[in-house]
């Protein structure tokens, strides 16, 4: 009985900023590794990425140097931090274990990134 619930998104001018954030339920959450993927108009869900048990992190390499991702056990939460935003980042943004697991998929949150 997992389930994650993602918040934070909106419209936010090119270069601008967001702070994205996925409250997980159920006791997998510490155990396993996360991602955030993005699914943006036409295109397939990607990977955008992800962060293990012990803090290790990775990135696609569009997001690389813009983007943090970071995880708060106690909480129960994984973040990402989105910096120097592009209209390319437009996308429902998700988060789910890393491997994805199909049956975890939330509703996403949007991020638009216009001017």
């Amino acid at each position: 009985q997992v389930q994650f619930v993602e918040s934070g998104g909106g419209l936010v001018q090119p270069g601008g900023s967001l702070r994205l954030s996925c409250a997980a339920s159920g006791s997998i959450f510490s155990l396993y590794a996360m991602g955030w993927y993005r699914q943006a108009p036409g295109k397939q869900r990607e990977l955008v990425a992800s962060i293990g048990l012990s803090g290790r992190t990775n990135y696609v390499d569009s997001v690389k140097g813009r983007f943090t991702i970071s995880r708060d056990n106690a909480k129960n939460t994984v973040y990402l931090q989105m910096n120097s935003q592009k209209p390319e980042d437009t996308a429902v943004y998700y988060c789910n274990v890393y491997p994805s697991v199909s049956e975890f998929w939330g509703q996403g949150t949007q991020v638009t990134v216009s001017s």
